[in-house]
Formats: C-alpha cells, sequence, structure tokens
C-alpha cells in the first residue's frame, strides 16, 4: 500500500509526483503530493448478501502482487502510487490502477475512500465496484502478478504491513453502495433564487449541481457512513413545470445523476425510488424538507437530510 511503494529508480521519478516526503512522524514516504491507491470489489455469483454487505463471503477483490525488488517485496496490496500535482486522489488512484493493472475507469463506479493523514502525507485508498466484467493483469514492472481474490480469503495471502493494518477500516467500506434520492421541487424551491420564473431552467440547474456533489463526494460523517468520503449514484425525482432534463451518466466512474420524471405525485415517486433502493442494499439517504415524506421514507429504511446537503 502506500508508504512502501518504491519506483524502479528513485533517482529517476517518472512522474510530476514521483518522490519521498520526509514526514515529521519520522518515516518517509513515496509521493511528494500524496498517495492513492484502488480497492476494486465485485459481488461473488452465488453471494445472496443476508450476511450483511460487509461480509467478507460476498465479494472478491482485485490484489496486487508486489515486485520482489519493492519495499516488502513479495507481498500482496493494492495497484496505487504517487499523485500528480493538480490531480484528485480519485483521478490518481484510477490512473495507477489502469497504468499497473490495465483495469478501466469505465468499467468501474466509484462507491467511497479511506485516507490515512500523516503530518506531512497522505495515503487514499479509493473504493470502487466492477461494474463491467474486468480482468486485471500485470501492465508495468512494479508487480509480478495481479488476481481476484475472494474476500474470506485475503488474510491468507502475505500482505503488505500497511494494507494488512488498514484492512479491518476498509471491510468497512466494501460491498456499500451509496443513493440520494432528491425531492427535486423541494430543494429547488428551498432557495429564493428565482426558480418560480422558470422551473424547468432551475431544475436543469440542481441536476448539474448534482453532478458535482456526486463527482467531489460528500464526507462520510455527513451521510452517516464510515470512511472518508463517499460518491453517490443521484437520484432526482421531478415533477409538474420541473420535468424536462435528462440524466448524466458517469464520467471515469463518477458523476451519475439519473433523472426521473414522476408519473403523478412527486412524493409517491420518491418514496418508492428510496424503497427499491433500499430493498437492492444501499444505503439510501432522500434529500428533502418536507416533514411528511421524511417520514414515509423513513419507515422505508432510509435516511433523511436537508437540502444543505447537496447545496452550496
Amino acid at each position: 500500500m502506500a508508504d512502501s511503494l518504491t519506483p524502479p529508480d528513485p533517482r529517476s521519478p517518472r512522474r510530476p509526483g514521483d518522490g519521498w516526503v520526509e514526514c515529521r512522524c519520522g518515516h518517509r514516504h513515496w509521493g511528494r503530493h500524496g498517495a492513492a491507491g484502488l480497492l476494486l470489489w465485485r459481488p461473488l455469483s452465488g453471494a445472496t448478501g443476508t450476511r450483511g454487505p460487509r461480509d467478507p463471503h460476498d465479494y472478491a477483490v482485485v490484489l496486487q502482487h508486489r515486485a520482489l525488488w519493492s519495499h516488502h517485496g513479495g507481498t500482496w496490496g493494492l495497484p496505487g502510487g504517487a499523485i500528480d500535482p493538480g490531480e484528485t486522489d480519485v483521478e490518481g488512484a484510477l490512473r495507477e490502477a489502469h497504468e499497473e493493472a490495465a483495469l478501466p475507469p469505465s468499467g468501474m463506479a466509484v462507491r467511497a475512500s479511506h485516507r490515512l493523514v500523516h503530518p506531512d502525507w497522505s495515503y487514499t485508498t479509493v473504493v470502487a465496484e466492477a461494474v463491467e466484467e474486468v480482468e486485471p493483469r500485470v501492465s508495468d514492472p512494479e508487480s509480478i502478478g495481479m488476481a481476484w481474490v475472494d474476500g474470506a480469503a485475503v488474510r491468507d495471502r502475505p500482505l503488505l504491513p500497511a494494507f494488512a493494518d488498514a484492512l479491518p477500516a476498509l471491510r468497512e467500506l466494501l460491498g456499500r453502495r451509496l443513493v440520494l434520492v432528491v425531492d427535486g421541487a423541494n430543494t429547488v424551491g428551498s432557495r429564493p433564487d428565482g426558480w418560480w420564473r422558470d422551473r424547468a431552467a432551475a431544475t436543469a440547474r440542481l441536476r448539474d449541481e448534482l453532478v458535482a456533489v456526486a463527482t467531489t463526494g460528500l464526507p462520510a460523517e455527513r451521510v452517516g457512513l464510515p470512511g472518508h468520503t463517499w460518491y453517490p449514484h443521484v437520484v432526482l425525482v421531478t415533477e409538474g413545470r420541473g420535468r424536462g432534463p435528462g440524466s448524466i451518466p458517469a464520467a471515469d466512474g463518477v458523476g451519475r445523476v439519473d433523472v426521473v420524471d414522476a408519473p403523478g405525485e412527486g412524493d409517491d415517486e420518491i418514496a418508492a425510488q428510496a424503497g427499491r433502493h433500499v430493498r437492492e442494499g444501499a444505503d439510501v439517504v432522500v434529500v428533502t424538507a418536507d416533514r411528511e415524506l421524511r417520514g414515509r421514507v423513513a419507515a422505508s429504511g432510509a435516511r433523511v437530510a436537508g437540502p444543505s446537503l447537496v447545496l452550496g
């Protein structure tokens, strides 16, 4: 994992972010601007989900067998490396996973992240779900193997010590998805920005803001989940004159916003969407200030939040 990532020739960095940081913790770490790695998971065939989303019997993860010349060579960890200047931790993790394991960003959905913070350096583990059939393979000299490993068998392999230490916290993020169901009419109406003059345009503006929320993520504590940041799948429910804006697909694993035009009452569609995603095993947060609707969706197992969660 993180503080022991070593390039083939430390004297000749290959990318702008390459280089050592002498940290006040007393150790040196690879990555002048921090480092990031990708923990990619997929459900195991036949998994019922009845054990709970964090049960290791229900998923497999991609692990990297580290090159023998590297620090802790021969152990298993995650594809990852130094973050480049101006690059987000998600962008860095996806790039490194593509370079080292030939994993395409288009084949995954970023779900969450976990961050290890030192005085002068940080390492972010980006957790993503494979949404297409992807097969990792060695694609640069930093690895001698890449493999899907059943979650229950991860501990059977000699693990990179930093990855082994982080594994209990990371398992809290595996197998989980955050879905935001947004009450479009209520959220648009929560701020006096002239929305009443053109409700369709106001709804389109909200949709675009929600793309930014889905792309940059939400702090874990604001949605009641473990980890550092969560990247939601957003469902925007519209009604009446607010109907019309189209959905936005994910770009490189983040930013997905589905727009659902309610055929009748918006509250009925919001409750139906929340209930469906709860039954499918997602962590669901409904964004609305409507007191009656908040009670309906809470009864289905969804959490509720006010419009301030996604505005501003």
